[in-house]
């Protein structure tokens, strides 16, 4: 499959593409465990079905640590032993982020409280802007159709 745009050729997408870089950094750079933003990228994009981020997030999250049972087990989280109390609860905030339209009301208020019993402020602004970062990359991958396999870890830091 060919990508629709080459984001890296076109001006225009180059010059927005960099402040989206620029976010996505600020996130790194957040006191967000890094572990905890690959997990939440990876199900933010399984769920979106962008197969680029799932590329790149596997892979930064393998390249990170962590363990091929954890990445298959992503998906259904809520069967898994293998996550904290907090990933379960980022997670979570993740899952009903992106699922706006189907959660109706958005993030509801338990799931809010479950998350800032884990979190403090400064992690929680981390998780709302990465599920949102998260959500707007997925669009512009899936609407321009990238291809997924190729990406090697740490390639765009």
């Amino acid at each position: 499959m060919d990508a629709r745009l080459d984001y890296f050729a076109d001006p225009t997408a180059a010059k927005a593409l960099k402040y989206f870089m620029s976010a996505g950094k600020a996130l790194k750079d957040s006191s967000l465990r890094a572990a905890t933003q690959e997990l939440v990228a990876l199900r933010v994009s399984q769920i979106n079905g962008c197969a680029a981020c799932i590329d790149m997030h596997t892979k930064e999250a393998a390249a990170a640590g962590e363990t091929p049972v954890r990445l298959n087990l992503v998906a259904v989280w809520r069967e898994a032993t293998v996550f904290t109390e907090a990933e379960r609860a980022a997670l979570e905030l993740a899952e009903e982020g992106t699922r706006v339209a189907d959660a109706a009301g958005g993030v509801g208020d338990e799931v809010w409280a479950h998350a800032a019993k884990h979190y403090d402020e400064d992690q929680l602004t981390a998780l709302v802007v990465l599920v949102s970062f998260m959500n707007a990359v997925n669009r512009l991958n899936i609407i321009t159709r990238q291809p997924a396999g190729n990406y090697e870890a740490g390639q765009f830091h």
